[in-house]
Formats: structure tokens, sequence, C-alpha cells
């Protein structure tokens, strides 16, 4: 490994950062200097920008975005709050608790932390406020809980973090001492993740239940009402009916993730425009815009995050960094721990689908040399990163929740840190019992 790259590819990038440049010109930029100064030709740069957007899962990213975008316009997100609401009732803190359960629910459409903050947010914000809760409360609460949009399959950071990893295999050495180990796919993480993400809910869940206890935030109703627990399934049958068709059909095998995204989409179309008749023609130009923003913003940043990433293998760098960990400890709670850290500073600062493109070369030969299998690790990898849709200054999904709400973002932050302290308990749960997040895939034959 030759020194001044390490210092180039990750002091230019820091640099250019702080001078304010886009991430992307970032890691391109850094990546280019450190081929001029290799002698590499420059053309083999856009030749492996270009192959990375070449992979079929990766195909499934514009696919999920936009069956999103559209079931909000269509109204199933609507139906999903109704449902949350009426399954929190006589719960302290109920509207609060709905929050976190409409979040599960469009996260299992969605895949996205902002989108879902969003589509939840517009409708229970203004509720809560109504039910007398203070308004930057309802926001972070809002905002805490759309973190799940990432951890609930269908998940873009999980297909992101999929196609980072498909592609590496475990150092010999960790294959010698440990031997063969399990395989990866982005079914098996969607699976995975089912598990993690109902305990990260739960933390939230429980969070909100002691404030909300605390400061006298009461239930919807005095008692469960199973007429509008009834009513509201039976309006939201299609909606529910969205995530089933989706999941199951990606772990029966019946079609892959990139063919599920198709499916929700004309899935939703079909609910949207013949069912629910509430999809409008301006509502689907938008989200058709909303998609090719996003997806053209991510692929930007594949670009440059794919070259950048293997300059950093070519340089050997994640085996040296994996040696420099290894060497202070070989105690694999040390090493969670240290990695958790690492990724809640990094969540701070960077955003998630840039961080595991960079990260992900990084920290799973290290983990390898653990034993640690590379589903839990892109599980906990996921996870702790979705905190840092949370804590400032990146927060999106603070900025969101405050357009929303109305509050600041300064007032939000206050009342959020509870839930950022239940959700790093999680992570810790989830990291240091692999089997929550391995149980699942095993029982269904992965």
């Amino acid at each position: 490994m030759e020194s001044y790259v390490v210092e180039i590819l990750f002091g230019g990038f820091f640099a250019l950062l702080l001078l304010g440049a886009p991430i992307t010109v970032s890691l391109a930029g850094a990546a280019m200097v450190a081929f001029l100064v290799l002698g590499k030709n420059p053309i083999a740069f856009v030749q492996i920008a270009f192959t990375s957007v070449g992979s079929f899962p990766l195909m499934a990213l514009p696919a999920f975005v936009l069956a999103g975008a559209l079931m909000e316009a269509s109204g199933i997100s609507k139906r999903l709050v109704d449902i949350a609401e009426s399954l929190a009732g006589p719960i302290t803190g109920g509207l609060g608790a709905a929050t976190v359960l409409a979040c599960l629910f469009f996260g299992a459409i969605s895949g996205s932390g902002p989108a879902t903050t969003a589509a939840v947010g517009m409708l229970m914000i203004p509720a809560m406020v109504n039910r007398k809760y203070e308004r930057s409360y309802a926001s972070a609460v809002t905002a805490a809980s759309g973190g799940l949009g990432i951890i609930i399959p269908p998940s873009i950071p999980m297909v992101i973090f999929g196609i980072s990893a498909l592609g590496m295999a475990p150092p010999s050495d960790a294959i010698e001492k440990y031997g063969q180990f399990a395989s990866l796919s982005i079914p098996k993480l969607f699976v995975a993740g089912v598990i993690p993400g109902i305990i990260m809910a739960s933390s939230l869940l429980i969070t909100n239940y002691l404030i909300s206890n605390k400061r006298g935030y009461r239930g919807l109703t005095e008692k469960w009402s199973y007429g509008d627990i009834g009513q509201a399934l039976r309006r939201g049958t299609w909606s529910v009916l969205a995530p089933v068709i989706i999941l199951g059909g990606i772990y029966t095998g019946l079609f892959t993730p990139t063919e599920s995204a198709i499916v929700a989409i004309f899935y939703t179309l079909f609910v949207g425009l013949v069912l629910h008749r509430e999809l409008k023609f301006a509502a689907i130009l938008n989200s058709l815009r909303t998609t090719t923003w996003i997806t053209g913003r991510v692929l930007l940043i594949l670009f440059a995050a794919v070259v950048f990433g293997r300059l950093l293998v070519e340089q050997r760098i994640p085996a040296t960094i994996a040696e420099s960990l290894l060497s202070l400890t070989d105690n694999a709670y040390m090493i969670w721990t240290l990695i958790i850290v690492f990724l809640l500073f990094v969540g701070m600062f960077m955003e998630t689908l840039a961080a595991i493109m960079i990260l992900v070369p990084v920290l799973l030969p290290v983990m390898y040399m653990m034993g640690a299998d590379p589903t839990h690790v892109g599980i906990v990898v996921i996870c702790t990163l979705s905190v840092g849709f949370q804590t400032p200054p990146l927060g999106e999904n603070l900025f969101v929740a405050s357009g929303i709400g109305g509050s600041t973002v300064e007032e939000i932050v206050g009342r959020i840190h509870p839930f950022v302290l239940a959700s790093t308990a999680a992570i810790f749960l989830i990291a240091f019992v692999p089997q929550l997040s391995l149980w699942l895939p095993q029982m269904l034959g992965y």
C-alpha cells in the first residue's frame, strides 16, 4: 500500500467536503487525483463508473422509489396510518405509538427514511398537535420513526449494501480460521431485516410510552374499538396487501427483489386508479419527477463511490485497517462497539447510501477476520446508519419533519435525544446477538 494514496483519497475527499463541494464531486475528485498520481489511464475511471450501474439488482432502486411515491399519492399511506391509529387505541401516547406503527407499515413499502417521514408526518404531526402534543415532540417522534423506512424490507440501502458487498470475497486468512462463510444476497438481507426492524420499532414505542406517561399524553380512546379496527382494516385491505405481496413474493422465491419492485408499481397503479380512484395524472407525473431526481442523485454518488472503493481495495487499505483494529483487540464485542460508534459519527455527516458504498470495502474485511456473518454485518450497518437520519447536522428526517410540522430543527433536536439513545441501545443488542438477524433467514432456508 502506498501511504500517499491514503492521504490523497481521504485528504482530498475531506478537503473538498470542507470547501462545500457535493459528496459526488468530493469522491470523484479525490479518486481522479489518485488515478493520475498512480499513473492509471483516466479512461479506466469512466469505465469502472459506467460498469457500476450495469448490475441487475440496481434496477430495483428507481422502481422502489417510484412505488413509494405512487403509494403515497394513491391513498395507500393514509389507510395504513388509519390502521395504525385504530390499533393504538387507549395506549398512553397512542398517537405517538400510531406514528411508529405507521412508519413501520410504510417502511415495508417505501424503503426510504425521508419518504417515510414525509408520508406519515403529513398526517400524524397535525393530528398529534390537535391532541395537545407538543409540536416539537410530535415532529421528533416522527423523525425518529422515519428511520425505520430503511430497516424494514424492502430497503434501498439493503440493495446498495448487497451490490457493494457481493463482489467481496472473504480474506483467505479468515476462511482458514473460520471455514467457509455463509452466502450474502439481497433477498437474504430483506428477510434478515424483519426482526431487527421490529426491535428498533419496539425501542421507539417504549420510549414514546415513557415520555407520554410523564407528560400526560393519553390514548386516543378509552378502550379498543373492535368495530373501528375492523372498519380501518376493511378500508385498508388493499394497502395492507401491498407489503404482503411484495415481501411474500420475494420470500417465496416467486420473484426477485428487482422484479418485486416492478410488481409494486403495477399493483399501486391498479389500486390507485381502479380501486381507490385517488391517483391523478398530475400525481403520477410528480412521482416520476421525484423518482428521477432521487435516482439520479444516488447513481452519481454510486459512480464515484465505486471507483473510490476500487482504489481502496487495490491499495489494500481495508486489509491494513483490519490488521490495525485487530492489533488493538480481538474481542468481538469491543470491535462491534468501535464500529457502531464510528458509524454513528459517520451518519451525522454523510448520506446513508454514500456511507455504505464507501465503508463496505473497509468494514467487511474487518468483520470477516472476526468471523462475522456478512448478512449480520449488513443489518447492523444499516440499523446504525438509520440513526443518522435523526441526528444533526445532516439529519434528513429532521429537516423533513421541521418543514411539515413547523418546529425549528433546534427544537426537534432538543426532543429527539431519548429516541436516539433508545435506538442505539437496540443496535447494540442486534450487534451482540447475531441470531436476531440470522434466525429468520435460516428458518426460511437461506
